[in-house]
């Protein structure tokens, strides 16, 4: 490319020689080199140029820079090309019958092949820049006008940007068939594409491109925006040869064959198809679903039905449709021109000619007619049936781009003549003469062209230069009679506001795959809600696996790159799509566990209340009696509130119930341990008495004493509980600590000291109570509520130091239920050890309710 480029240079330099002679305002410019290759004239008061591609190969000898090179030689004509050139033909005919346009001016036109050759390309640019005078004399006014205003052309990317590098130095308009920029021109090409990917869901496609501008900056914009814009990557990208490179075209047809990618993208010409075409047949790939550049999506040659099997479905992106009336007409009326010399270059119409009716004009090539070979007359019939493709004016895309380029320079240049003097946009607000146009000039009033064309379609230029492209979206339908239909089943245009918008019609479109459905092009099917995509090491970014959400993480959307963790009171829900509330655990009513230990409590509180009515009923009993009935009366009260207040840690926490709850079970439990303990000091009081001189320790345990001494023991628990609410009060807490997807609900013990020292306190009268009921256990048979005492007080403790390391690894709701068990535990040892016997002997046992009987085991144990 850059050897290409230097050639360029070369020829520009050497192209004209100015040399000046000894007058002080005098030149002379000596042109060292003409360039007649294949071309088309008119003349006119204002000439414009044209730039076409009407031959597809060209043989362009090697420079050895030793002679003179000679004119290349373009073969393969191209009726697509041809009928461009005569479409411009045809826009200047018109102009120059419409009075209304450019009055008393006559358009003509210069048109130069290229044949599709870079370098071709820019010498005839240059040749008509330049014009083709042997000797240009310089006068002192510079005054004239170049040979042309304004260049239409070229089709090819690379070629146009080539030329408007050089043109662009002496500000020659040069209007591009795409009628807009070519980079803007490729840019929305390549954006309408990944359009319709992302419309069908393609997110994994193959990029073929031509090894020029036109395909490389084609790749580097499908490279940057296909992942943005669509989701999408490309599965590979290869570079098409330019010649027929059989070993190149089977490594990459190999490539296609082998790749999971169902949708093969082309931006690319109609040349480069019909060599990768011959690989495709060969290696009988099918079941791609193509798309076609603008280059080649309306390519009649790759129509053809043995095509079809491969092509049938295509779809393809094309320079919108116009209509241009009377254009059939005029190409009908071509003739060759018989006195033409083609010693100074090919006439393109007598090509035409030749390759229509397979004739040669006189002179012949030697041995055409001995071999048969036909002479033209130029009388032959230009009908349908013999240049059915060149007269079918059913499809104009291109050539409508070519009616609108001559249009436009049309109305720049009769705008420019109508400026009123000393009104100018020039220096000085001066006008441009038609005896002194400057390309600048028309360039001025070309970027502030506005009209409608008869198609009805309006046409002006931003500040860019460039026109609001739009293009329609073409599908190659394969009928069942083997004929082939490309039908135009959308568009996609730019909008100022919206930027590209997509239009289909989804029913009309061909698939060329059973069922006629769209095919499925994804590297990885996309993930669904409730996972994130995980990239595939080494692969593209649409190469991925789906992992799901875990751990209170959601993911609410396809194709989440990651997961959203859920709020602290939420969690996610079983498909990790949403979050939802998490479930608040507590010790219930309703659930078996909180039901049981509510039954147990409930029962628990009756049958204290059973033993109170029948120590009621019986308190003149001699074993009521016996056992201090106003203590016995206070336990079983103190039980009976034990038993109640294990139900304050059932059901949902509330300030009061957590405040409440461990100081009622503190208090009440001191009040029960302070009456055993009362009860096991009265015993040894009573058992003090009964010995000689020992009257005086009664005075100490009477009524009021025990009272006091229950009452200042349970004050104290009263004071700790007070002091804790006071400093650290138990409160409701949220715990998210125990469980992830759940809220355990639970009371905040709020001071951990508080609570200790509350269950010291309680642990201290239970082991004291236990010790003196212990050493008082070898007391007469009268006396023996020391062993009942002691074994209660037993069954207590043992119950408390089991439930600390049992509430401290409980979790949640359980640590409230190992709570409640404890309380009930130790209530029902208590009361069961202490009243069992009692209301056995009372109960069912009344023979033994007796003083006798009472007194008779005292005598017989002392006896």
């Amino acid at each position: 490319m850059r050897s290409s480029l230097n050639s360029y240079y070369c020829i520009l330099n050497l192209l004209l020689y100015c040399s000046s002679s000894s007058s002080l305002y005098s030149s002379s410019c000596h042109l060292q080199g003409q360039f007649h290759l294949n071309e088309l004239h008119k003349t006119g008061d204002v000439v414009l140029g044209g730039l076409f591609q009407v031959h597809f190969f060209s043989d362009y000898s090697d420079l050895s820079f030793t002679s003179e090179p000679p004119q290349p030689i373009c073969h393969g004509f191209d009726i697509t090309g041809f009928r461009l050139a005569q479409t411009m033909a045809f826009a200047v005919d018109e102009i120059n019958r419409n009075p209304n346009l450019l009055p008393n001016v006559t358009l003509g036109y210069s048109i130069r092949d290229n044949c599709i050759e870079v370098k071709i390309a820019l010498r005839a640019a240059l040749s008509l820049a330049n014009g083709q005078e042997k000797n240009v004399k310089l006068e002192r006014t510079c005054e004239g006008t170049p040979l042309v205003l304004g260049i239409v052309g070229d089709s090819s990317s690379t070629h146009t940007i080539t030329i408007s590098r050089i043109l662009g130095l002496y500000r020659v308009p040069l209007v591009s068939l795409l009628f807009t920029s070519v980079i803007l021109q490729r840019q929305f090409q390549v954006r309408a594409m990944i359009q319709i990917l992302k419309h069908f869901g393609w997110t994994w496609a193959g990029l073929l491109i031509s090894d020029d501008d036109y395909g490389v900056h084609a790749a580097r914009s499908f490279q940057s925006d296909l992942g943005p814009i669509a989701g999408g990557c490309l599965a590979y990208t290869e570079i098409l040869p330019w010649t027929n490179d059989r070993t190149e075209l089977k490594r990459i047809v190999n490539v296609m064959r082998k790749s999971t990618a169902r949708v093969v993208i082309v931006f690319a010409h109609q040349a480069h198809m019909l060599n990768l075409m011959e690989e495709v047949i060969r290696q009988n790939v099918t079941g791609l679903q193509w798309m076609a550049s603008e280059a080649w999506t309306s390519a009649a040659v790759l129509q053809a039905p043995h095509l079809m099997p491969y092509l049938g479905g295509t779809l393809g992106i094309a320079i919108r449709r116009g209509e241009i009336p009377g254009l059939k007409n005029f190409l009908l009326k071509i003739r060759p021109d018989l006195k033409y010399n083609n010693s100074n270059g090919n006439n393109l119409v007598n090509q035409f000619w030749e390759h229509t009716f397979q004739c040669r004009f006189s002179p012949t090539p030697a041995g055409w007619i001995e071999d048969g070979g036909a002479l033209c007359t130029g009388q032959e019939v230009l009908e349908d049936e013999v240049a059915e493709e060149f007269l079918d004016v059913s499809d104009l895309r291109p050539e409508y781009n070519v009616y609108k380029a001559v249009y436009a320079l049309a109305h720049a240049l009769d705008d420019m003549l109508q400026c009123e003097p000393g009104r100018g946009p020039f220096s000085g607000d001066t006008c441009a003469h038609l005896q002194r146009l400057e390309p600048w000039q028309l360039l001025h009033y070309l970027q502030q062209v506005n009209f409608t064309t008869p198609f009805g379609d309006q046409v002006s230029f931003d500040e860019n230069g460039d026109a609001l492209p739009i293009y329609d979206i073409m599908n190659w339908s394969w009928l069942p009679d083997g004929r082939t239909k490309v039908q135009n089943v959308g568009e996609v245009k730019r909008s100022s506001l919206k930027g590209e918008e997509l239009t289909l019609d989804e029913d009309k479109i061909f698939w060329n795959f059973d069922p006629k459905k769209p095919p499925r092009s994804v590297c990885s099917d996309s993930c669904p809600p409730g996972t994130r995509m995980a990239r595939k090491k080494g692969q593209p970014d649409c190469c991925f696996d789906c992992v799901p959400c875990s751990g209170g993480k959601i993911s609410n959307a396809t194709n989440s790159m990651e997961c959203i963790s859920c709020p602290e009171d939420f969690w996610s829900n079983i498909q990790n799509d949403h979050c939802v509330p998490k479930k608040t655990e507590f010790l219930s009513y309703h659930e078996p566990l909180g039901i049981c230990l509510t039954v147990t409590s409930v029962l628990g509180s009756f049958i204290c209340m059973s033993v109170f009515i029948i120590f009621v009923h019986y308190r003149s009993t001699p074993i009521v009696r016996a056992n201090n009935s106003e203590l016995s009366f206070q336990l079983l009260m103190s039980l009976k509130l034990c038993f109640l207040c294990s139900l304050l840690f059932i059901g949902p926490p509330r300030l009061w119930t957590c405040q409440l709850r461990h100081a009622a079970f503190g208090i009440s439990f001191v009040l029960c341990i302070s009456c055993i303990l009362v009860k096991t000091m009265v015993v040894l009081a009573v058992f003090r008495a009964s010995k000689p001189g020992g009257e005086a320790s009664m005075k100490w345990f009477g009524a009021a004493q025990q009272r006091g001494t229950v009452l200042v023991l349970t004050s104290v628990q009263a004071a700790i509980c007070t002091v804790w609410l006071v400093s650290a009060s138990p409160a409701p807490h949220k715990n998210t600590q125990y469980h992830s997807d759940k809220i355990v609900y639970e009371c905040a013990i709020g001071s951990t000291v508080g609570f200790g020292i509350l269950l010291g306190y309680i642990g201290l009268l239970a082991i004291l109570s236990f010790v003196l009921a212990f050493l008082a256990r070898n007391l007469p048979d009268s006396f023996n509520e020391a062993k009942f005492i002691t074994f209660s007080m037993l069954i207590f403790c043992a119950v408390w130091v089991a439930f600390i390391p049992a509430y401290i690894n409980s979790p949640g709701k359980y640590a409230d239920a190992v709570e409640v068990f404890a309380i009930l535990a130790s209530s029902f040892g208590l009361l069961v050890a202490l009243f069992g016997p009692k209301c056995y002997i009372i109960l069912l046992r009344p023979e033994r309710n007796t003083k006798k009987a009472i007194m008779g085991r005292n005598n017989h144990s002392n006896n």
